[in-house]
């Protein structure tokens, strides 16, 4: 059997003591990886890649995944709107399946017949993890450290200066995860149900605090963010400039709570700015292009996408179906959306679309009709009503 095991390799205290413990309890050769879902510098790619070289790893690799991640992830998550709890964009959710589709795609690279990744035994990620390593790589030993020893952040800090490892982890106080789609924050008033985390644990210090505002536009194509204030860009390009735009408003941060996929109740804080302005900007757009009974049925299938995708079950194939189903809705969302942002916040104004149905040519709404006429609408309430004046009338005549 193989020596190697492939780490995936996020550059925090979890991931950090991985490295050491595998190499020196178990006697590996590590090899890490770090799957690049956006949100890092060049800079801190590099600083990562040092760090796991210093802990000890035969070799680091960075593998950028930001446009098989957009094409197959947040494409169909801006097509559903996907909000869990009408809350949370599944900024970390989504990506932990596509940097565990890499972490095997490499182990299987270099030869390697071990995985590892450093979740705890108290979390979604161990399981989404877990998940797509038993179903690309059935053959691969899974090994987790963290989930396996179950200690606390004290003890492994302690390991690590024992074994050498001289590092700050004056900011092991808070645990991030950085990605294009959003950041998370986990932190002890995560614990709390009544503790909001302080301006210094967000990852974005906002520029504009005063009550400055900003008009921007955001422009679709078939439901694909396409254009941010007439300027046509790569989707990946506009989501980081939307992204480095709505930090400096603070926008886009909340603490969401939600049921695990284990039973707990777990409770993060995030901050999405580009996933929450685009997600709320495609809605409004799609209110006005689809019919009634188009957006009736995608909010109920919208809900169990976004609850598979939640949940670890991207390779099941209930989720092509949805997806295949989720593109068809889109042919009419094209149009652009203007947006006021505000310190903290931001308020949608209006959409304009060739495809909007709002539209002054059928009439106004609660003025004219220029459809029907008052004999019409009053023989249409006539047979509105028939149903329940039946049950009525049924009801009374049996007591």
């Amino acid at each position: 059997m193989s020596n190697k095991i492939v780490l995936a390799f996020s550059g925090g205290l979890d991931t950090t003591f991985c490295i050491k413990y595998l190499t020196e309890e178990l006697g590996l050769e590590v090899h890490s990886i770090y799957a690049d879902t956006g949100g890092l510098t060049d800079v801190e790619k590099e600083k990562l890649a040092t760090r796991a070289r210093y802990c000890g790893v035969t070799s680091h690799h960075c593998m950028d995944i930001q446009a098989d991640y957009y094409q197959k992830g947040i494409k169909y998550l801006l097509y559903g709107n996907i909000l869990k709890h009408n809350t949370y964009p599944l900024s970390v959710s989504s990506e932990r399946t596509f940097q565990a589709m890499a972490v095997v795609e490499y182990a299987t690279e270099i030869g390697a017949e071990m995985l590892a990744h450093g979740c705890t035994g108290a979390g979604n990620d161990q399981i989404r993890f877990d998940l797509i390593f038993n179903v690309l790589a059935p053959n691969m030993k899974i090994i987790s450290p963290v989930r396996d020893l179950n200690l606390p952040r004290e003890k492994e800090i302690e390991y690590l200066k024992d074994k050498g490892i001289n590092l700050d982890f004056s900011d092991a106080t808070y645990s991030y995860n950085e990605g294009i789609w959003g950041s998370s924050i986990g932190g002890k008033e995560t614990l709390q149900s009544s503790k909001f985390i302080p301006e210094c644990a967000w990852p974005s210090e906002p520029i504009c605090t005063n009550p400055i505002e900003r008009d921007i536009e955001v422009e679709f194509n078939k439901g694909e963010v396409v254009a941010l204030n007439g300027d046509y860009l790569s989707p990946l390009q506009l989501i980081n400039k939307l992204n480095l735009l709505g930090n400096e408003f603070g926008i886009g941060r909340g603490l969401h709570l939600g049921d695990t996929i284990t039973g707990l109740k777990g409770r993060i804080a995030f901050e999405a700015p580009a996933a929450l302005m685009l997600i709320k900007a495609h809605e409004l757009l799609e209110k006005h292009v689809l019919s009634k009974q188009q957006l009736q049925i995608k909010e109920q299938l919208c809900t169990t996408y976004g609850n598979l995708i939640h949940e670890g079950f991207y390779l099941d194939n209930a989720v092509r179906d949805l997806e295949k189903y989720l593109e068809s809705t889109q042919s009419h969302v094209s149009g652009a959306v203007k947006l006021k942002l505000i310190p903290h916040t931001f308020e949608l104004i209006g959409i304009s679309s060739i495809y909007d149905l709002h539209h002054k040519d059928f009439g106004e709404y609660g003025e004219e009709s220029k459809l029907w006429n008052a004999n019409d609408i009053k023989g249409f309430i006539k047979l509105y009503s028939i149903p329940i004046q039946l049950q009525h009338l049924v009801n009374n005549a049996k007591g």
